[in-house]
C-alpha cells in the first residue's frame, strides 16, 4: 500500500521559521540578554499587581472581547474602543491581516529589512512577498510604490522599523497612502512608536481616523514590559476591525494579559520612565560605540544596529562569539540581509557600560 503524506498549501515550505534572539549561553555563564529589545526597567508594578490578582480565577474564560483592555487603550489615545482589536501579540494581528486579505495570486509589499514575520504572514496565504528596496536603510516611498502592481493588496511598513531602527516621517507615511490605491490596505506596525522622539513622527493613528483602508498595529512587549504575555492591538477602519473580530480566536487574550495590559496602559508614569533612561542610554550608546571606530546606524528606536568590518578576527560572527564570551547576548541579523551587523538592545545602565567596555577590548584586538 503506497503511503503519501499531507502536502501543506503553496508558499507554506518556501518561510524560513522565524528564530528569536538567544537567552541562555553555555558553560553556564549568566547572560546579560540584550538581543530580543525588551525594556531593562520591567513591567509596571501596577501590572504585576493586576496580573497576580487574576489567579484565583482561573477556571474562568477570559472576556471574549478584552472589554477593559481596549477601553484602557481607548481612554490613552481617544480612540473608539470598537475600532480596537486585541490580539496575541501584534504578530498575531499582522497575521490576521494577512489571512483576512491575501491569498493565492495576491501580492504584498515589505521593505528590503522589513520584519520577518511580514514574509512569513504572506507566504502562509499563499500569496506572493515583493521586497521594495531600501535607501540609507531607510524606507523608501518611490520604490515602495514603483513595485505596486494589479495584483497589490497590502502593504507592510514597520516604523519605526526593525532592526534598522530608523524611521520615516509622518508626510512621507501620508504620501505612501495617497499613491496607493484604495483597494490596497496600508498596515502601519508602531511596535516602537513610543521610543521616538521627533516631531515630524506619527505613529498613524490620524491616518486610521481618516481612512477606510489603513490600519495601525501595536505592541505590550516592548515599552510596556509584558512580553511574555504576548498583548498586541490594532486600530482599525470599521470595517477591518468587524473582519478581524470574525476570524480571530475567541479568547485569544488570557485574563492576566487583558488585566495586566489595562493596567500598564493607565501607569503612563513607568512609560515616560522607560522612555527617559532609553533617550540617555541610546543616546550614549551611539556617542561611545562610535567612537570606537565602529558604524552605528542612528535609531529612533530602543536599539541601534553596529556594523562591522568584514576583515578576519573583526567580522560581526566574531564580535558575536566575543561578546558571549563576556555574557552578553546581541542579535545577529544575517536573515535581514545584514550579516555584517549586530543589533544592540539598550540595556541596564551596567549592560550598557559592559557592552561598550568589551567592544573596546574586541576592537583594540582582545577577541584576536
Amino acid at each position: 500500500m503506497t503511503s503519501t503524506a499531507p502536502v501543506p498549501r503553496p508558499g507554506i515550505l518556501d518561510i524560513e521559521a522565524y528564530v528569536p534572539g538567544e537567552s541562555k549561553l553555555p558553560s553556564g555563564i549568566k547572560p546579560a540578554k540584550l538581543s530580543s529589545n525588551e525594556t531593562p526597567l520591567g513591567p509596571s508594578p501596577k501590572a504585576v499587581e493586576a496580573y497576580a490578582a487574576t489567579a484565583g480565577a482561573l477556571e474562568r474564560y477570559p472576556d471574549g472581547q478584552a472589554t477593559a483592555l481596549r477601553q484602557a487603550i481607548g481612554r490613552r489615545y481617544g480612540l473608539d474602543p470598537a475600532r480596537i482589536v486585541c490580539g496575541s501579540g501584534s504578530d498575531e494581528l499582522l497575521s490576521l491581516l494577512a489571512h483576512a486579505y491575501l491569498g493565492p495570486g495576491d501580492e504584498a509589499i515589505y521593505t528590503e529589512h522589513g520584519f520577518l514575520v511580514y514574509r512569513i504572514a504572506i507566504l502562509t496565504n499563499g500569496a506572493t512577498p515583493v521586497v521594495a528596496p531600501e535607501r540609507d536603510l531607510r524606507t523608501d516611498v518611490d520604490a515602495i510604490l514603483a513595485r505596486v502592481t494589479a495584483k497589490t493588496r497590502m502593504v507592510f511598513l514597520a516604523n519605526p522599523n526593525n532592526p534598522t531602527g530608523t524611521y520615516i516621517p509622518i508626510d512621507e507615511v501620508r504620501r505612501l497612502r495617497a499613491g496607493l490605491r484604495a483597494d490596497i490596505l496600508l498596515v502601519l506596525d508602531g511596535a516602537y512608536a513610543e521610543y521616538v522622539r521627533r516631531n515630524d513622527y506619527e505613529s498613524g493613528i490620524e491616518l486610521v481616523a481618516t481612512t477606510a483602508n489603513t490600519v495601525m498595529t501595536r505592541t505590550f512587549s516592548k515599552i510596556y514590559g509584558l512580553a511574555a504575555l504576548r498583548i498586541g492591538w490594532a486600530y482599525c477602519p470599521p470595517g477591518v476591525a468587524d473582519v478581524l473580530n470574525r476570524i480571530r480566536g475567541p479568547f485569544n487574550l488570557s485574563s492576566a494579559a487583558i488585566a495586566a495590559g489595562a493596567a500598564a496602559m493607565e501607569d503612563q508614569g513607568h512609560v515616560e520612565a522607560a522612555a527617559a533612561h532609553n533617550d540617555r542610554w541610546l543616546a550614549w550608546l551611539d556617542v561611545e560605540i562610535g567612537k570606537l571606530g565602529l558604524a552605528v546606524t542612528p535609531s529612533v528606536a530602543n536599539f541601534l544596529l553596529i556594523r562591522f568590518p568584514r576583515d578576519a578576527g573583526r567580522t560581526a560572527a566574531d564580535a558575536d562569539a566575543f561578546l558571549k564570551s563576556k555574557g552578553l547576548i546581541l542579535r545577529m541579523v544575517a536573515s535581514y540581509g545584514l550579516g555584517d551587523c549586530l543589533r544592540l538592545t539598550v540595556g541596564t545602565e551596567d549592560e550598557n557600560r559592559r557592552v561598550v567596555a568589551a567592544l573596546a577590548e574586541f576592537v583594540a584586538g582582545g577577541g584576536s
